[in-house]
C-alpha cells in the first residue's frame, strides 16, 4: 500500500484537538541539540567586525548561530502551537541545567597528572554561577515571549502575514534576552566596560533580528512543509498560555 500524499491545504484546528504530529520529536531534538552547542561554543566570546568608517563595532560570536533556536521556535509555534512550544522550551531548559551541573562536575574534577589542558578547560567551560543563570533566565524569558507573541498574532491575524509574525516575535523575545543575558552575566567584568556592553546588547538585537528577516523563505519552506505533511494548520484557540501549564 503506498503512503497517501499529503493535503495541499492544511485544515484549520485547534491546539488541543490533535493528539499526535509526525515530525514533532525530531524538531524538538533540532531545537534543543542548537541552543546547547550555541551555549557551549559561542556564547562568551565577544568578537567585532571593522565598520567602513574604522569603528570596530563588538558583538557576541554566539550570534552567528543561536538565532536558529529562534527559528526553530518559530516553526514549532507556528506548526505545532504553544502548548507544544511550552514543553519544548521546558526541555531545553532542563538540558541548559544539566549542562552547566556538567560543566561544573567535569572542571571540578583533579586533570591526571601532567595533563596541560586544564587551565584552558577551565577558561572556556567554567563559567561562573553568574553566567548560567544569566543564560538560563535570558533564554526562559526571551523564548516564552517569543512563542506567545507569535501565537497571539497568529489568532490576530487569522494566520496571515508570517513574515509578520516571526519576525514580530523575534523583535519581542530576542530583545528581551540580549537585554538581560548580556547585563545580569558581564555587566562589571574586567574586558566589558560599559560601552562595550551596550554595543553588544544592542548588536544582539540587531542581527538576531535580521538573521530572521533573512531566513524568511527557509522559515516559509520548513513551516508550509512541516503543516502539509502533518496535515493540520494549528491554532491556539482556548490555549492556556501560563508558561508553567504542564498539559497541553
Amino acid at each position: 500500500m503506498t503512503e497517501s500524499p499529503p493535503p495541499a491545504h492544511p485544515a484549520h484546528v485547534r491546539a488541543a484537538s490533535v493528539h499526535q504530529f509526525r515530525y514533532y520529536d525530531l524538531v524538538m531534538a533540532a531545537f534543543v541539540a542548537i541552543l546547547l552547542l550555541s551555549n557551549i561554543i559561542g556564547a562568551s566570546k565577544p568578537s567585532y567586525v571593522t565598520l567602513p568608517w574604522g569603528t570596530e563595532w563588538a558583538f557576541g560570536a554566539g550570534v552567528l548561530f543561536f538565532p536558529i533556536s529562534y527559528i526553530i521556535g518559530d516553526v514549532l509555534t507556528e506548526v505545532y502551537g504553544y502548548a507544544r512550544a511550552r514543553r519544548v522550551i521546558w526541555t531545553g531548559f532542563a538540558a541548559l541545567v544539566f549542562m552547566a551541573f556538567m560543566a561544573w562536575v567535569v572542571v571540578a574534577l583533579p586533570p591526571a597528572r601532567d595533563w596541560p589542558g586544564q587551565a584552558a578547560y577551565e577558561f572556556v567551560f567554567g563559567n561562573s554561577w553568574r553566567i548560567v543563570i544569566a543564560s538560563m533566565t535570558a533564554f526562559w524569558v526571551g523564548e516564552f515571549a517569543n512563542s506567545y507573541v507569535l501565537a497571539r498574532m497568529k489568532l490576530w491575524t487569522e494566520g496571515r502575514h508570517l513574515w509578520m509574525r516571526t519576525i514580530g516575535s523575534t523583535i519581542v523575545g530576542q530583545g528581551l534576552d540580549s537585554l538581560i543575558f548580556y547585563p545580569l552575566a558581564f555587566y562589571g567584568l574586567a574586558g566589558w566596560p560599559p560601552e562595550q556592553l551596550y554595543q553588544v546588547v544592542l548588536s544582539q538585537w540587531f542581527i538576531k533580528t535580521a538573521w530572521e528577516a533573512a531566513l524568511t523563505p527557509v522559515t516559509y519552506l520548513v513551516v508550509g512543509t512541516l503543516k502539509r505533511r502533518e496535515g493540520v494548520d494549528v491554532f491556539d484557540e482556548g490555549t492556556d498560555f501560563t508558561p508553567f501549564r504542564a498539559k497541553v
